[in-house]
């Protein structure tokens, strides 16, 4: 008996999908665009949001200008986010502020745009235009809704994105002072720079005590190789990033390594001295 209900069901599951398949299909190829619309709500509502989002595409022109609008824009851009197409998304829903900027739907747009960039921002190692488009969108969210229920994830989110671009500026830099150890001393040059620079973008990072070594580093190695005529001063240079490094990082873990680098300095420094 069991078996027999379950291949009942089994069968109306199947037929209702069919019907539901034949109707949509139906719908589709019809010119009526108020039965396409009833079809992409009740479709958007029971969170079919990818067969909405087919029908929606095709009737948002013909709902501009129309009281409907808002609502199809919305679902539209809505029916993006929830299948994951976070480019088109993050378009759509900027599209919606620009035309309906006093929606009551204004707030979890512009929380969803945001969040739609967010979720297109790649690892630390790739091009970060969509993480600071995110930031923007983020930052902007948070200025126009100190209130929001949105506001602790779109806090949260700001800061995930900031450390991805203190990692990026902090890899770059670090890689400039590897260079610098066996190429051009141009590259040492450009890692000091680099991690002022950091420094002053990030003042509160997690790194700075990573930067403020690899900035002796870059400074002892440009120093160590460099021509009578610029080695005093260098060397001056690199005596300080240690003493920076020691009064900011008095138990620094790069101890070892920071007292090799400050005994080579001052012996070179002694040649002077003498």
């Amino acid at each position: 008996m069991f078996r027999k209900l379950r291949a009942f069901f089994s069968a109306l599951v199947l037929l209702l999908i069919f019907t539901s398949c034949s109707d949509y299909q139906k719908v589709l190829k019809n010119e009526d665009i108020k039965a396409k619309y009833d079809l992409a709500e009740k479709l958007y509502e029971t969170e079919d949001f990818k067969r909405a989002n087919v029908i929606l595409e095709q009737i948002s022109p013909k709902y501009i200008g129309k009281p409907q609008g808002e609502r199809v824009m919305f679902f539209l851009s809505n029916s993006y986010f929830q299948t994951k197409d976070y480019s088109n998304s993050g378009y759509y829903f900027e599209r919606f502020l620009k035309s309906y900027p006093k929606s009551d739907k204004a707030q979890e747009a512009a929380f969803l745009g945001a969040k739609s960039y967010y979720l297109l921002s790649p690892n630390y190692s790739l091009d970060q235009t969509d993480t600071d488009k995110a930031l923007l969108k983020l930052q902007l969210f948070i200025n126009e809704y100190p209130n929001s229920e949105f506001l602790p994830q779109a806090n949260e989110m700001a800061q995930d994105l900031t450390e991805k671009k203190e990692k990026k500026a902090f890899e770059i830099a670090k890689q400039f002072t590897k260079l610098g150890e066996f190429f051009k001393l141009d590259y040492s040059i450009s890692a000091a720079a680099a991690l002022d620079n950091f420094m002053l973008d990030f003042p509160g990072s997690v790194y700075k005590e990573d930067a403020l070594f690899y900035k002796l580093k870059a400074l002892s190695n440009l120093a160590l190789n460099s021509s009578e005529l610029k080695k005093r001063q260098r060397l001056g240079d690199a005596k300080q990033a240690y003493d920076v490094l020691k009064k900011n990082f008095p138990q620094t873990q790069f101890e070892s390594q920071a007292t090799d680098i400050v005994e080579k300095i001052n012996k070179e420094l002694e040649n002077y001295s003498k």
